[in-house]
């Protein structure tokens, strides 16, 4: 079992920066593959970012590209997502999960794949 807690959310101007953070535990040497979710009222849930486990190769979404960066701690075995230059359209809970390895990386973006999800945080863009 791997329990996922995300921190961070909050309110913020367009224009602003957050981070994210989503701490593990558990089984944490089973989280091969960690990611960020997000999801708006009236909408599906929606791929933001991945990570591997060692970091090397990440994947975002094309509507955060170059604004937001997600990287990992293994060491404290925490994610995190730094958004920066936020927009309304950024408002959404947003999730951590993590996906066991055996899921090859072009799965990364398939909620559907994912073994394990945060409770999520509240993300809101406004002026």
């Amino acid at each position: 079992q791997v329990q996922l807690v995300e921190s961070g959310g909050g309110l913020v101007q367009p224009g602003g920066s957050l981070r994210l953070s989503c701490a593990a535990s558990g089984r944490t040497f089973s989280t091969y593959i960690m990611a960020w979710f997000r999801q708006a009222p009236g909408k599906e849930r929606e791929f933001v970012a991945a990570i591997s486990w060692n970091g090397v190769m990440t994947s975002y979404a094309d509507s955060v590209k170059g604004r937001f960066t997600i990287s990992r701690d293994n060491a404290k075995n925490t994610v995190y997502l730094q958004m920066n230059s936020l927009k309304p359209e950024d408002t959404a809970v947003y999730y951590c999960a993590s996906l066991s390895k055996g899921s090859g990386w072009s799965q990364v973006q398939l909620a559907h794949m994912y073994d394990y999800w945060g409770q999520g945080t509240q993300v809101t863009v406004s002026s």
